[in-house]
């Protein structure tokens, strides 16, 4: 089993991924996305600008997922946010903190292997998925434990207010 950060930019792909159960992948990052497993853990990572409000935000970890299909082409792709996503798979997302909530990754970056280098470590995060280390996992995992509760009792709050965000309603 592996762990990724799954990194997501977009409020619309929170909310299609929260309520779908299920990750696109765009056709560029095929031979990325192709390693993904049936098991693999996924942390679900919110970059900075994904609210749309990047002064007042910051990059999170929202939650935890796992994998629970291989990745395939999609037969129909979907479209979101503008771009335009050839594969996917479903997964099971298990718990998620309160919404706008979560474990800040820029604080971490020095102490994650994941980030070699620590002056340009958002370069790695502009990509889909990104492997860590079991230590790596250990230490996010840990300090997502403090703010995570069922997803069950967490998505009718994300879906409510993204839809709100968007619509303005």
């Amino acid at each position: 089993m592996r762990v990724y950060l799954l990194v997501l930019g977009e409020r619309e792909a929170v909310a299609w991924v929260l309520d779908q159960q299920r990750m696109a992948f765009p056709a560029r990052r095929q031979t990325e996305v192709q390693r993904l497993e049936p098991g693999d853990e996924l942390l679900i990572y919110t970059t900075r600008g994904c609210w749309h409000d990047p002064k007042k935000d910051q990059g999170r970890i929202i939650g935890r997922a796992y994998v629970t299909s291989p990745v395939r082409v999609l037969n129909k792709p979907v479209k979101l946010a503008g771009r335009v996503f050839t594969s996917g798979c479903d997964i099971d997302v298990r718990t998620l903190t309160p919404y706008r909530t979560g474990v800040g990754l820029a604080p971490l970056v020095d102490r994650l292997g994941a980030f070699p280098d620590k002056r340009a470590w958002g370069v790695r995060i502009r990509r889909p998925l990104l492997e860590l280390s079991a230590a790596d996992a250990a230490l996010v995992r840990d300090l997502l434990a403090e703010q995570e509760i069922p997803a069950a009792e967490q998505l009718s709050s994300y879906l409510q207010a993204i839809r709100r965000a968007v619509t303005g309603r």
